[in-house]
C-alpha cells in the first residue's frame, strides 16, 4: 500500500467512528422508531455541517 493510501485511510477510520458514536448518542436518545432515523440520518450529516461552520468563523461572512 502506498503511503497516500495509507494515509487516506486513517482518516476514514476517524470519520467512520465519528459517525458510528453519533448514530449510538441519537439512537440512545431517541424516544421513537422515527426518532432514530432521524437520529441516524443527524450522525452521517454532522461532519458537513462541523466543517461548515469551522469554515464560517475562519473566514468569515463573503
Amino acid at each position: 500500500m502506498s503511503k497516500s493510501k495509507a494515509k487516506a485511510a486513517g482518516g476514514g477510520m476517524f470519520y467512520f467512528l465519528g459517525i458510528l458514536g453519533a448514530a449510538v448518542y441519537y439512537i440512545k436518545a431517541a424516544c421513537t422508531f422515527w426518532a432514530g432515523v432521524v437520529g441516524v440520518l443527524k450522525a452521517i450529516v454532522w461532519p458537513a455541517v462541523i466543517v461548515y461552520e469551522a469554515l464560517k468563523h475562519l473566514v468569515g461572512p463573503v
